[in-house]
This record gives C-alpha cells, sequence and structure tokens, in this order.
C-alpha cells in the first residue's frame, strides 16, 4: 500500500488511503504519516487494541478506562531523524517499503528503530480510534469506502478466472498479471459505465425522473452482463463505437484533462 502511493510518476498524489484491517499496524500508521498519507482503515476488533496516553499525569473523564500504558516520547525523539531519513529513501524509491517493513518485523525485539516506529504509529493510530469512536460520519465514510475497494477486488478477482493464485515467481511477470487484469477490469468498468450513462439518458429523454441519490446506488461492477466465458473474436477493421463521439463522453475522453 505504501508503495503504490509513494510510487513516482503516478498523475494523482494520493493523500489519504483507505484499508480493511490487515492493511493496518502500528508501523504502517508511523510511515504513512511521515509520507503525508492519512491512513483509515476499517479496523475490526478495535477494542482488542491498546490506546495509549501522551503521559502518566493525563486524565480523561468519561474515557480514562480505555487507555492503559503511556508513549514513550523520548524513544521517538531519540531516533526521529533515523525515521524521517527511512520515509525519505521510501519516498525517492532507494528503500522498499515491503521489505523494510519486513525486516522490521523479522528484526529481534531490541531493533530500536522498529520500536520507535511502532511507538510512532501508536501515538497516530491512538488518534485516528479515539475518532473513529466518537465520529458516526467517520466510520460511515470508511465502511464505505473500504467496501467500494472489495467491491473492485471481487470484480477483478472474477475476472481473472481460470486460477486464484499467481504461479509466477519472477516480479516483473506477477506485475503484468497484476495490470493485464486491471487493464481488463477498467475496460470492462468503461464499458458498464458507457452503458449505464447512455440507459439514464434515454430514461430522461422519455420522461422519467431520475434523481442524484439513486444513481449513486449503481456501481460499474455487474458481471450479469459479461460473457466470461465463449468465443472472443478480434476486429482490427472493426469501426469505433458510437459512444465515443458522443457529446456525453466526448469531454471524458480528450486526453489532457483534468478528472474531477
Amino acid at each position: 500500500m505504501i508503495e503504490g502511493c509513494s510510487r513516482r510518476g503516478l498523475s494523482v498524489k494520493a493523500d489519504t488511503v483507505h484499508a480493511d484491517t490487515q492493511g493496518q499496524s502500528a508501523a504502517v500508521f508511523a510511515f504513512t504519516h511521515l509520507l503525508g498519507i492519512r491512513l483509515m482503515p476499517r479496523i475490526r476488533n478495535w477494542k482488542d487494541l491498546v490506546l495509549y496516553r501522551p503521559d502518566s499525569e493525563a486524565k480523561y473523564r468519561h474515557v480514562d478506562r480505555l487507555f492503559t500504558t503511556t508513549i514513550d516520547w523520548v524513544l521517538i525523539e531519540r531516533h526521529w531523524q533515523e525515521l524521517m531519513q527511512v520515509a525519505l529513501s521510501i519516498q525517492a524509491g532507494t528503500i522498499s517499503s515491503p521489505l523494510l517493513l519486513r525486516r522490521l518485523g523479522s528484526e529481534s525485539r531490541k531493533n530500536r528503530l522498529d520500536l520507535a516506529a511502532r511507538e510512532l504509529g501508536n501515538v497516530v493510530r491512538t488518534v485516528f480510534l479515539l475518532e473513529w469512536i466518537s465520529s458516526r460520519e467517520l466510520r460511515q465514510d470508511v465502511t464505505a469506502n473500504t467496501n467500494k475497494i472489495e467491491s473492485y477486488n471481487g470484480f477483478a478477482k472474477w475476472l481473472s478466472f481460470g486460477c486464484d493464485v499467481i504461479a509466477e515467481y519472477e516480479p516483473e511477470e506477477q506485475q503484468k498479471r497484476l495490470r493485464y487484469n486491471d487493464l481488463i477490469a477498467s475496460s470492462v468498468i468503461l464499458q458498464n459505465t458507457v452503458d449505464m450513462m447512455r440507459a439514464l439518458r434515454d430514461m430522461v429523454a422519455d420522461g422519467e425522473k431520475v434523481r442524484a441519490e439513486d444513481i449513486e446506488f449503481r456501481s460499474p461492477y455487474p458481471t450479469h452482463n459479461v460473457r466470461r466465458f465463449g468465443r472472443y473474436r478480434l476486429h482490427l477493421d472493426r469501426l469505433p463505437e458510437s459512444w465515443i463521439d458522443d457529446a456525453l463522453f466526448g469531454r471524458a475522453a480528450r486526453p489532457g484533462d483534468e478528472m474531477r
């Protein structure tokens, strides 16, 4: 997740990332924070996580029992420069974040940089958990966005039929497999979106009332209309579909326009 957000050459700079429970840990919270990315995961069983006080003297009315230990600010301050150097190296692409996190996790528990990263992550995660339990709007927003991600993953997996496991051991071949799958998924999403927009326009032309709140429930991930198995033919002399010249899609199809 960190690797994807910090990759150079991306057309969109991510400042917020949603993930499920498996996509978060104290170390991940630390390095996304240092990279200027707000991690907003949907955490199951958050009550099993520890909430940290800023110091032993801090007391809170009504919620004091939630906090069971304190943050070691001295540890974070002592290794702050090293943490920033690691974050800058991840941002520059000189260090692979997955490799770094695996090494930090596999090293001895006495690894001070690992402990400092986790301590910083505990600070960031505690703040997030307090916002999580106090804001219904935040929980709804995170859940909605995480559901979208899971819907896309299920949709892409459905299109990647034949085998759910990438059998290739070469990283480049694995990357190709994932990108080809994303390319197919994006193509089908584009066609689904076009079909839905044209259908909605026909409904409006027939005098039917189409409300924006109804359209919000539509998804570009239907599969019932996709012929996943069957005969596939490549027509190199086939003319482009008429919707490409349609004014409804013309602006979106022009290169160089920003997505809004």
